[in-house]
């Protein structure tokens, strides 16, 4: 059983797991949140999937307050509660990510089933770390005289059960579990799986935290291009990509009109993905292509450089293309890939979430540079294919 609630970068990854896994025999469910896209990407891969809960991308486009955060998690949390232990009976093994609450139901299921579980993230920023600092939860900011990351990690803690223990341990105690003291701690565990890159993402952590870096889970991707889109591609020099996946991006209008400009000001021609901001054509120029879900590992090494939000995903497989890069983070640890990316010399880290026609088009003079695209090249050669193939392999060394 593979577990998740986000997005689509927390669905994608296991996706390539699942292939993986029955490719050396293994059977394979995927419980995931409910949305069209992810049932028909299971569907597609022959993937069975459990849904759960409410719509992701219905809940993330509607943007609750802060203040929900606590009743949104028991929901959430009640909701695996709900579904696992059926959909995880007779299983072996239980492979728990995405956000924590929902983690920390699935692997509460697991433990009352007694089946085996690991848990997995996509970025090691939950996992404490001395050398950085803890990303806050809205609505839990940190204290601005605490400035030891020590000290904010300690707080990151007591935030995981002011927000998350109570639901947590009344669901646990209806199946007859004790509570959980340590919310995120349950949720890490004692030897948690890093599904990233170690060119793009090395650890830096607690040493005494055993950690298992796999490397990121990609599935290759077959699929063609679509017509339309390869002859666009084919009647010009290579465009620049323009897509915020998952990300809401409000005034979504006015940064499709932004990214539009500063690519033009250039003198490229522009790919952009509607994604779920719905982002749109500006005019009836015939320099700009929209797409909806398309093979972006196809797709990137077409392109003159790739403008993006800064997931994990999007940024392994823009490395993988060797595209340079230019990061636009909104979020969550979209700034950090942004950092990592910048730091590689492959792209450029957008100062902010909102640009401009001047910043974003500062930013592509720089990744648009030949020495960004031979250093972006050169990256690629470094990144590792085997990350879901591994994780297979290990998963099935523990179901034995």
């Amino acid at each position: 059983m593979l577990s998740t609630y986000g997005s689509r970068g927390d669905v994608e990854p296991l996706v390539a797991l699942a292939v993986r896994l029955r490719e050396l025999g293994a059977e394979v469910r995927v419980c995931a949140p409910p949305d069209e896209d992810f049932a028909q990407r299971l569907d597609h891969a022959g993937v069975p999937m459990v849904p759960v809960g409410p719509s992701a991308r219905a809940l993330t486009v509607a943007a609750p307050p802060p203040s929900s955060l606590p009743e949104r998690a028991a929901q959430l949390i009640a909701g695996q509660f709900e579904v696992m232990p059926a959909a995880a009976e007779g299983c072996d093994v239980l492979v728990a990510t995405g956000m924590t609450p929902t983690a920390a139901g699935a692997l509460s299921v697991a433990e009352k089933l007694g089946i085996r579980s690991v848990s997995v993230t996509f970025q090691q920023l939950t996992l404490p770390s001395p050398h950085r600092a803890p990303l806050a939860y809205p609505g839990r900011p940190f204290p601005p005289e605490v400035t030891d990351n020590r000290a904010l990690w300690d707080f990151d803690a007591e935030s995981n059960n002011v927000l998350f223990g109570e639901a947590l341990n009344t669901n646990r105690a209806a199946i007859g579990l004790p509570p959980v003291k340590d919310v995120r701690d349950y949720v890490v565990g004692s030897r948690p799986w890093l599904a990233t890159d170690p060119v793009l993402d090395p650890w830096q952590g607690m040493p005494d935290l055993d950690i298992v870096q796999t490397g990121s889970w990609i599935l290759p991707d077959e699929r063609p291009l679509p017509a339309g889109l390869a002859a666009f591609l084919d009647a010009g020099e290579p465009p620049v990509y323009v897509g915020f996946g998952s990300m809401p991006m409000h005034r979504a209008t006015d940064i499709a009109e932004v990214a539009v400009e500063a690519v033009r000001a250039h003198g490229r021609r522009v790919v952009v993905a509607r994604g779920w901001a719905d982002l749109a054509r500006i005019d009836d120029r015939d320099d700009c292509f929209v797409v909806g879900e398309v093979n972006h590992q196809a797709l990137f090494g077409r392109m003159a450089a790739v403008v993006h939000h800064g997931g994990q995903g999007t940024t392994t497989t823009a490395a993988r293309s060797g595209a340079p890069q230019v990061v636009v983070p909104q979020g969550t640890d979209q700034p950090y890939w942004a950092g990592r990316v910048a730091g590689l010399g492959i792209g450029v880290a957008h100062d902010g979430p909102t640009p401009t026609v001047g910043s974003l088009s500062a930013a592509l003079e720089q990744a648009l540079a030949p020495e960004t695209r031979a250093r972006a090249a050169a990256v690629a050669g470094d990144i590792r294919t085997d990350g879901a193939a591994t994780a297979a392999r290990l998963l099935l060394d523990m179901a034995d």
